[in-house]
């Protein structure tokens, strides 16, 4: 499976949403597994962004679905992004 970077940035409903709830973290976690993907990281980071997560996913629907469902709920913005391992990035210029 593929693995995809996705930088999140909570909305003041979420930021909101996460300080009255800080589970709900983990509770999106499992909903991202029901759409076909599985996080495999996660980091509160500061900065322009709030959270990036790395996914494994089957295939860019399956992460552009994940983005679209979460981002249209109106508690956070999501960049998602394809990622290759450097190793594979190095072997495919050969």
């Amino acid at each position: 499976m593929a693995k995809y970077i996705l930088l999140s940035t909570l909305t003041a409903e979420g930021r909101k949403t996460i300080k009255d709830r800080p589970s709900r973290i983990a509770e999106v976690n499992k909903e991202v597994e029901a759409f076909g993907a599985k996080v495999l990281d996660q980091y509160a980071v500061l900065g322009p962004y709030d959270f990036v997560t790395v996914l494994e996913a089957p295939d860019n629907a399956t992460v552009a679905r994940v983005s679209v469902e979460f981002s249209s709920r109106g508690t956070v913005q999501i960049l998602s992004m394809p990622a290759i391992r450097t190793d594979d990035f190095v072997a495919s210029l050969g």
